[in-house]
């Protein structure tokens, strides 16, 4: 049905686009979309000058009557589009509406300025940066559904914040509420949101982790947008709630994002005044991993009568000529019929990733089979892990409209399975089963609903990786961590100490000291962002080995210290620091 112009949305009861102009100034363009579904939303075409009021900025959502965005910061990709490019604040903006044949009609203030169809409506932003790279992001709606459908092309990182993020700022008014245990910010179990500011007075790290006041019966809990994490394969929306109202961003199969299936980074914040909901489409902050270009990543806002959303048809986006598009028939498949040597109590998950794109699936919990649907063509590391940690690699080829077939996978990279004579913790790629293992991503280190950091010695055979070990090390804290084990006539061996860490903050990396014997000091690690006090133990495994001479142990009681070194400095929880994985004794391979 080819497109109406000059006649309201409301009377022609379908999709609509309606330009107009503020101040009546010609330069300065307001495109107002009906969805036909209850939301009407208003994209700015101009900049405003005006510190997050940017050209291509969602300035108006309104849901059934009620109002959804700040109107005085705005809904908007990073702090404005007119701030993605470092010298660049010029923003393209073009509405049209699209039928179901492909064919545009652009929105024009011809005709009281409106245009009406029963389709679809694309409005595209374009920003582009000094040594040519562009920025393409793209609104869509589909008649009768209240959603906006977005999509972010880019062929160069945005370099003012380093990452690519979509924030929608609610008035805490409309929707006042996070959402439920098991999602991102979930309800704690002491009915708490993590990322919840609300009552809080002040920062007590940077500017992003808060604390309350000594007269608050809360006091010396933390709260911060940061312990919203969750790991990527772990939730699928974002979201709050209010009064008969669930607003979400469902997120797509995150295949143009840099980290891999665990990754964590912030998603939510609930302040005085806004519930702010941010989808990372990359993120700098504990990456694992250099950021991918040139895919379409997809992300639908939407909203509902308070139920927690479905995943959205997308299909009708083959027909809007969305840069970076691929549909099924351009995509193929890895099947793989099982995995041996598998360990019962852990779960696994086979990742795929290339410099163009990430994938993942679990694995069944009962013969370790996997199907990995929806991939682009390429050639790919495939990894299988147990739990966080990579137990086998191989590479894989994807073609499209096929499906690579694999037979079951022996798994042989396990370092559990080596025999040890003893072993704190298990090798999972994770801290979990130490002190404090399992409030680590939802609580600054100086919570006071954790345990205390500094325990006594290990010994061997008597103490619990729950009670005796922390999760956490920092050269400024708990700096000296004492293992304690006795040895037999006839044990007094060479033995290789393994220390497992699954994230380093400051170029930490250990150093152990048995008895009077020390070990050398492994090379610095790559410095990175703060990790340990923003809620993810996430960072690259590594597995340090130290070869202690026999000469060295002792018939009796030996005791190993673990410390982490690094020529870098700072106090407490922000000096360098690492988070443990396992750390066990082993005959030293021949």
């Amino acid at each position: 049905m080819a497109a109406s112009v000059g006649m309201s949305g409301a009377a022609l009861a379908a999709l609509s686009i309606t330009t107009n102009h503020d101040g009546g100034d010609p330069a300065k363009p307001m495109y107002t979309v009906d969805t036909n579904a209850g939301l009407v939303f208003k994209v700015r075409g101009y900049d405003n000058k005006v510190s997050t009021q940017s050209a291509g900025d969602i300035s108006s959502l309104i849901y059934n009557g009620i109002q959804y965005t700040d109107q005085t910061r705005g809904t908007q990709l990073n702090s404005g589009a007119d701030f993605l490019y470092k010298g660049i604040s010029a923003v393209g903006v073009k509405a049209e509406l699209v039928d179901a044949a492909g064919n545009a009609t652009p929105a024009s203030s011809a005709n009281g300025g409106v245009v009406s169809g029963n389709d679809y409506v694309k409005i595209t932003l374009t920003s582009d940066n000094l040594a040519g790279g562009v920025l393409t992001h793209y609104y869509l709606v589909k008649q009768g559904l209240p959603h906006i459908y977005m999509g972010t092309h880019f062929t160069a990182e945005p370099d003012t914040l380093n990452l690519v993020r979509y924030i929608v700022r609610v008035p805490i008014t409309a929707l006042p509420n996070g959402t439920a245990a098991g999602t991102p910010g979930g309800l704690s179990p002491d009915g708490y949101w993590p990322d919840d500011l609300r009552g809080t007075s002040g920062a007590i790290e940077a500017s992003d982790v808060f604390g309350f006041a000594s007269t608050d019966a809360r006091y010396g809990q933390s709260r911060s947008k940061h312990y919203s994490n969750m790991r990527l394969k772990d939730w699928s929306y974002i979201g709050g709630t209010g009064n008969n109202v669930g607003l979400w961003i469902m997120r797509d199969n995150n295949e143009g994002n840099s980290g891999g299936p665990f990754y964590r980074s912030l998603l939510n914040q609930i302040t005085a005044t806004t519930n702010e909901l941010t989808y990372i489409v990359n993120y700098g902050e504990a990456q694992t991993e250099a950021y991918r270009f040139n895919l379409l990543n997809s992300y639908t806002l939407m909203f509902t009568n308070g139920q927690t959303p479905s995943a959205p048809d997308t299909s009708w986006f083959s027909k809007l000529n969305l840069l970076g598009y691929a549909g099924p028939l351009q995509r193929g498949a890895v099947a793989v019929a099982g995995l041996s040597g598998r360990s019962s109590s852990a779960s696994y998950t086979a990742g795929f990733a290339n410099a163009q794109a990430q994938y993942w699936a679990d694995a069944d919990p009962v013969d370790g089979s996997f199907r990995s649907e929806g991939m682009r063509p390429g050639d790919y590391l495939m990894t299988i892990y147990k739990n966080e940690i990579a137990v086998d690699q191989r590479n894989i080829s994807v073609t499209a409209e096929q499906v690579t077939a694999l037979p079951a996978i022996a798994i042989t990279g396990d370092p559990d399975t080596t025999a040890a004579l003893w072993r704190i913790g298990s090798w999972d790629g994770t801290p979990h089963e130490f002190i404090n293992g399992d409030k680590l991503t939802t609580m600054h280190p100086s919570d006071v609903r954790l345990s205390p950091w500094i325990v006594p010695d290990y010994v061997v055979g008597k103490s619990s990786p729950a009670t005796g070990f922390a999760a956490y090390q920092w050269k400024d804290y708990n700096g000296v961590i004492k293992i304690k084990f006795t040895l037999r006539r006839g044990q007094t061996l060479p033995y290789t100490v393994r220390v497992g860490t699954t994230a380093e903050m400051g170029g930490a990396r250990p150093q152990i000291k048995v008895n009077g014997w020390s070990s050398v000091i492994p090379p610095a690690t790559p410095k990175v962002s703060r990790n340990l006090t923003v809620g993810t133990y996430r960072g690259i495994n590594r597995i340090y080995q130290f070869n202690i001479p026999a000469s060295e142990l002792v018939v009796g009681e030996n005791v190993i210290s673990i410390s982490p070194v690094s020529g870098t400095s700072g106090s407490k929880f922000l000096s360098p620091g690492i988070a443990y994985d396992a750390v066990d004794l082993i005959k030293t391979p021949q």
